[in-house]
């Protein structure tokens, strides 16, 4: 039987509207859950029945150092100037094997950003220039 070992968390990249973005040094996929709600009927047996509720997805946090490219700062001015409806993007993360192939692909429907961050100077530190960049979403799917 072939050995199926767990995907490493250090290889990845992102899509953002079909198109391949530069790498990022972290990306947080964000819980995605379904509200449960109690239920009961008055001539049904003492006991608490759980219906599935709204459906909800956490934020995604991606962070990369920051270069010359203007890409996601731009996103977010758009989302500042309006409307969202023209900033809003399918965004997907996929997960790479040791030999750079695709292993697995969370798509992330309907993402717009809604906080950007450029990050923290220190004229003594000896570390890369992080922004970061936090999306909503109205959906995330493992399709692969």
């Amino acid at each position: 039987m072939a050995r199926n070992d767990p995907l490493g968390n250090y290889r990845f990249r992102l899509e953002i509207a079909g198109l391949a973005v530069a790498g990022f040094s972290e990306v947080t996929i964000g819980a995605a859950e379904v509200a449960a709600i109690d239920y009961r009927e008055g001539n049904e047996p003492p006991r608490v029945r759980k219906l599935p509720g709204l459906h909800k997805s956490a934020d995604i946090t991606m962070k990369r150092g920051v270069t010359n490219s203007m890409d996601l700062y731009d996103w977010f001015k758009q989302v500042l100037q309006g409307p969202v409806a023209n900033a809003r993007r399918t965004v997907a993360v996929i997960v790479l094997d040791d030999t750079g192939a695709d292993q697995a692909r969370f798509v992330v429907s309907e993402a717009w950003p809604t906080k950007y961050e450029a990050g923290h100077l220190n004229a003594k530190g000896n570390e890369v220039f992080i922004e970061t960049l936090e999306l909503v979403n109205e959906g995330i799917e493992r399709v692969a």
